[in-house]
């Protein structure tokens, strides 16, 4: 398929391309009468600017330039570094002077810019170039020749195309497709312009000659629509064709052919095809979706070659119509899984204005495989039949009653939502609670009004029994907005444990800083310390996940400082300034060693923030100055890292990390990644370092990965 989408690709590209070379250049039509703008402009190609300005100057000369412009801009055509940038402006700017200068360029220069200089010739379409592009198609240089061709081509006018057929038989094998290609340009042209009859004659001509196999592609997808509805013939043979890329042709020429008696052909095409080439005939059939013969592709998906019919149950997905329920429900009911499986997804996306009400009134009288296959198209097409789907509920068959709580997962109004409320507070059939659960999930999260939502749930959790309590919580979680934080609140600071459990674990997840205020009263107030544990770790989670003024951020960690005197929950908080570095996070750091149990980690968590915020600007060195931890100046003498006599030295790249704070940050949080390998796999290592700091020596061992902070000499 892909192979196909590149060629329909391809040939659109290249009917863009004929209209654009259709179509005269006109001048940028916007602020092109500033005669100031352009003397500002050449005076900077008259300057000793850099030639970068110079390039900028050309590009705006396509603007503003007039005739004006013309001498300056020639002048810099035979320079190889500005010479495509004049052509940019001369290709745009109107009038006789432009075309002359380049015709001019194109007697002198070679090369390259002789290349680029036709190509340019080409872009205006310039009528007056003919005879110079006639004689430049005998240049050795076979680029330059080939540019010539295709310039030709461009014009496409009587006189260029006298000059293609010429050459078409007298040029160099080396230059006979860019004469091609210049010819088919020319028979686009008559063919846009309605000279039907000389363009096929142009294209016959070509995909005759013994020109490259793209010519002659570009010229049968031309040959074949010039002639109109006469050129079905021509496709069709070319269906036949042996090779690849001329097979590929005809799909995509397909594809694009007028009328419907292309379609006929193509629905008879199919069925003397092989089965790989049928595959694809059915895909470029789909694509022609207003005219497509249906019957043919349906017929294609109920039997013969699984490929083929994989292709054709795709294909309805965009063709098929209220005509095709009953055929693919059969085959959806067939053993072979995949052909089952590709005519549900079929079914699920299938196109057409009564389908949805065919579904429902199927529903009642189908047999139980297809019932249940009916109820999971209800859901996956969402549609609006609630109550023949609830009369299913009762049913004694489990796979039923488990389709009909999906469907109603994904269809019921909130209005309806107690319908499934009830199913899981007091479910009929106890196999079926955790179906229920999650179809009430489904539905409640999609549900466009979450406050309203989240306010039937809060009711039904109050009257419902302790066992779906939780399952009820669960939901109100995942729902989220005011209501249900509220409600989760107070589950949480209720007598209940569970609740105060589900509550409590509910919140610590929470996803958004809405529950702060929530979460730090029940840190403080939970009835139970494993809770308000919980509730505090939430809270700072919030502090570290969510987008937030540093303030605030900042506030919050002081709040948890204050609420706690855990140092597993002060750590986290220090973990947080750390992750989000500040200078009001750099203070509360500071502050934070006054309290001994994390004293070290406060240290470490300070002088991490004021690398980082030192790095950015922030002057931090008065803040740790009055901490004891002001800048220092710090010399790395050996570092050794690894186990027993094992050692690998490493005091290069210390050196190389040693900053002015006794803080070294390596590149990686792991050892071995920083210091290019593991010296001594499986055995647990050491970092050793002799250093010295304002002067005074000191020695300091790390654990594997630890953080690097060098205590301060005696």
């Amino acid at each position: 398929m892909k192979t196909i989408r590149s060629l329909t690709r391809s040939a659109v590209l290249l009917t863009a391309l004929i209209a654009v070379a259709s179509t005269p250049v006109q001048a940028f039509d916007g602020p092109a009468t500033s005669p100031e703008k352009e003397k500002e402009l050449l005076a900077v190609l008259g300057s000793d600017a850099p030639e970068a300005e110079k390039a900028i100057a050309c590009k705006n000369l396509a603007i503003y330039g007039s005739d004006a412009a013309v001498p300056a801009l020639a002048k810099l055509l035979p320079n190889p570094q500005l010479s495509s940038w004049a052509r940019i402006a001369l290709e745009v700017i109107p009038g006789q002077a432009a075309s002359e200068a380049l015709q001019s360029a194109a007697n002198s220069l070679e090369g390259q810019l002789l290349v680029g200089t036709i190509n340019s010739i080409g872009v205006r379409r310039d009528a007056g170039a003919i005879d110079l592009l006639t004689n430049q198609l005998k240049d050795p240089d076979a680029e330059v020749a080939s540019a010539a061709a295709v310039a030709l081509g461009r014009i496409g006018n009587e006189a260029a195309t006298k000059s293609l057929r010429g050459a078409l038989t007298t040029v160099p094998a080396n230059v006979i497709s860019a004469v091609a290609e210049g010819y088919v340009l020319c028979a686009e042209r008559l063919y846009s312009d309605g000279n039907s009859a000389a363009a096929t004659e142009i294209y016959d001509e070509i995909r005759t000659a013994d020109v490259p196999m793209q010519r002659i592609i570009e010229a049968t997808r031309g040959a074949i629509l010039a002639r109109g509805q006469n050129g079905l013939p021509l496709l069709l043979e070319i269906f036949q064709s042996p090779d690849k890329k001329l097979f590929q042709l005809a799909l995509g020429t397909a594809r694009e052919f007028p009328g419907s008696e292309v379609d006929k052909a193509l629905a008879t095409e199919l069925t003397r095809s092989t089965p790989k080439h049928a595959a694809l005939i059915i895909q470029a059939m789909a694509d022609r979706s207003e005219t497509v013969v249906l019957a043919a592709v349906l017929k294609a998906a109920g039997q013969g070659d699984k490929q083929v019919r994989l292709s054709a149950i795709d294909a309805l997905s965009r063709v098929g119509n209220d005509s095709c329920l009953s055929a693919l429900l059969k085959i959806a009911a067939e053993s072979d899984a995949d052909v089952s499986q590709s005519a549900k997804e079929t079914l699920a996306e299938l196109p057409g204005k009564n389908f949805n009400s065919q579904i429902v009134a199927m529903l009642p009288k189908s047999e139980e495989e297809n019932y249940i296959l009916l109820l999971q198209l209800i859901g996956q097409r969402r549609i609006d039949a609630v109550p023949v789907v609830v009369k299913s509920l009762g049913h004694s068959d489990p796979a039923v009653r488990s389709a009909a709580l999906v469907a109603l997962g994904e269809t019921v109004p909130l209005a309806k939502l107690s319908l499934l409320v009830s199913q899981v507070v007091s479910p009929k059939f106890p196999e079926d609670a955790q179906v229920a659960q999650r179809a009430l999930m489904a539905a409640s999260i999609r549900m466009p009004d979450r406050e309203a939502c989240a306010t039937e749930l809060a009711i039904a959790l109050d009257h419902s029994p302790a066992a779906a309590k939780t399952t009820l919580m669960e939901i109100l979680g995942a729902v989220g907005g005011a209501k249900s934080l509220q409600t989760l609140a107070t589950a949480a600071k209720s007598s209940d444990p569970e609740l105060q459990d589900a509550g409590s674990r509910l919140l610590g997840k929470w996803n958004g800083v809405d529950a702060a205020p929530v979460l730090l009263d029940l840190a403080k107030t939970a009835p139970v310390e494993k809770y308000r544990i919980r509730a505090l770790r939430g809270y700072i989670g919030l502090a570290r996940k969510f987008a937030m003024p540093e303030k605030q951020r900042v506030e919050m960690c002081q709040n948890a400082l204050d609420s706690t005197r855990r140092s597993a929950e002060q750590k986290l908080v220090l973990d947080v300034l750390k992750l989000h570095p500040s200078v009001a996070g750099l203070h509360l750091a500071l502050k934070s060693m006054q309290i001994a149990a994390v004293k070290d980690e406060a240290t470490q968590a300070a002088l991490v923030i004021a690398q980082k915020v030192g790095g950015k600007g922030a002057d931090v060195s008065k803040l740790l100055s009055k901490s004891g931890l002001g800048k220092v100046k710090l010399e790395i003498v050996k570092a050794e890292y690894g186990a027993g006599e094992t050692q690998k030295d490493v005091t290069a790249v210390l050196k190389k990390q040693a900053g002015d704070l006794p803080l070294i940050t390596l590149a990686s949080t792991s050892y071995n990644t920083s210091f290019g390998g593991d010296p001594s796999p499986g055995v647990v290592k050491q970092l050793k370092v002799q250093y010295r700091i304002n002067g005074k020596a000191g020695e300091a061992s790390f654990a594997e990965n630890a953080l690097i902070i060098l205590p301060m000499p005696k």
